[in-house]
C-alpha cells in the first residue's frame, strides 16, 4: 500500500506544533526517541524528521512528498515549491534589525553596509528592489550578536517575540516577509500520493476551522429571538429549540473566535442568558 511521505523539522517547536496538528487529525504516531522516521498506524503516512534547513531539498528531490514547514525557509530556498495550506503556528517575521542607539532613516540607511543574515536570498531580493547596494555575511546560527563584534551594521533574521533583539540591544527597523508554518508539496508528488494528501488536508482544514471556533449556546426570550438571530453568524443559521420554560427558547451557534467578545456582548445586550461557550476539536464542513 502507497503512503505519503511527509518531512517535519527534527526537533523544536515547528516539531512539537507539526506532531500535534497531526495527532488532531486522529493520526496515531509510533514515536521512539531519536528516530528519524516514523510511520502512522492508522493512516497512510510515513514521517520524516529531518533538519530544517535541509527540507527545501528533500521536497525539491522528491525524496518526501510534503512537508510541513516555515513558509520564510520555503521562500528562502524552496525555489518555487507551493504550499497548499497555512497552518497557523509558527508565526514570525523576517526582519531588518540595527543597534539601538543607531538614527534610522529608511531602508537607504543600509545603503554600503555590511548585513549579517541566514536568509541572504530574502534579503538580496529585497535589497535589489530597493535599489540598495549592501554587503551580505552569511551566519548559519545566531547573528545577533554580529554588529556587537563589528562584524556587520545589522542583520536580517527571525523575528517572534523581539525578545532576543532586545537582549542584544537592537531594534528592529524593517519587515521583509512574514511567515507561519504551511504544508508544502513536492513537485514530483504521484497522483497515488495526492490522494493520500488530500485525504490528510481534508482533516487538517477541519482541525484548523475548529481550532478558529467557538461553540455557543444561550437561552434567549421568543420576543428577543429574531434580533438574537441576526447577531449570529452560525455556519448556515443558528439552530432554535423550545425550553420547557414557556415563551424562552435555546440557541445554538459558532463564532469566530477573534469576534467572540464583541457579539457576546451584543447577545447580552440583546436579551440573551445563560450564554455557555464550548471548544471545538473539528468543524467538518
Amino acid at each position: 500500500m502507497s503512503k505519503l511521505k511527509i518531512a517535519i523539522q527534527k526537533s523544536g517547536r515547528l516539531n512539537e506544533d507539526s506532531l500535534q496538528i497531526l495527532k488532531d487529525c486522529g493520526i496515531s504516531i509510533d514515536n521512539g526517541k531519536d528516530q528519524l522516521k516514523a510511520s502512522a498506524n492508522n493512516f497512510p503516512l510515513e514521517i520524516f524528521y529531518l533538519r530544517n534547513g535541509d527540507i527545501p531539498q528533500y521536497l525539491k528531490d522528491g525524496v518526501v512528498d510534503a512537508a510541513i514547514i516555515g513558509e520564510n525557509l520555503l521562500i528562502e530556498k524552496g525555489n518555487g515549491i507551493q504550499f497548499i495550506e497555512k497552518l497557523g503556528f509558527s508565526k514570525c517575521k523576517v526582519s531588518l534589525a540595527i543597534p539601538k542607539g543607531e538614527n534610522y532613516n529608511g531602508i537607504s540607511y543600509f545603503q554600503n553596509k555590511k548585513i549579517a543574515t541566514s536568509y541572504p536570498n530574502t534579503v538580496q531580493n529585497f535589497l535589489d528592489k530597493n535599489n540598495i547596494q549592501a554587503q551580505l555575511h552569511i551566519i548559519n546560527g545566531s547573528v545577533e550578536i554580529a554588529p556587537n563584534i563589528g562584524l556587520a551594521d545589522g542583520i536580517c533574521d527571525i523575528v517572534s517575540s523581539g525578545s532576543t533583539l532586545f537582549k542584544n540591544n537592537l531594534k528592529e527597523v524593517a519587515i521583509l516577509l512574514t511567515s507561519e508554518a504551511v504544508l508544502a508539496v513536492s513537485p514530483q508528488l504521484g497522483k497515488e500520493q495526492q490522494d493520500i494528501l488530500n485525504k490528510l488536508q481534508f482533516r487538517i482544514q477541519s482541525v484548523l476551522k475548529g481550532r478558529q471556533s467557538r461553540y455557543v449556546l444561550l437561552n434567549a426570550p421568543n420576543e428577543k429571538l429574531e434580533t438574537i438571530i441576526k447577531i449570529l453568524p452560525g455556519m448556515r443559521s443558528p439552530t432554535v429549540l423550545p425550553l420547557a420554560e414557556k415563551g424562552w427558547s435555546s440557541v445554538h451557534s459558532v463564532l469566530n473566535k477573534n469576534e467572540f467578545w464583541e457579539i457576546i456582548d451584543e447577545l447580552k445586550a440583546n436579551g440573551a442568558e445563560g450564554i455557555l461557550v464550548c471548544p471545538i476539536e473539528k468543524m467538518v464542513v
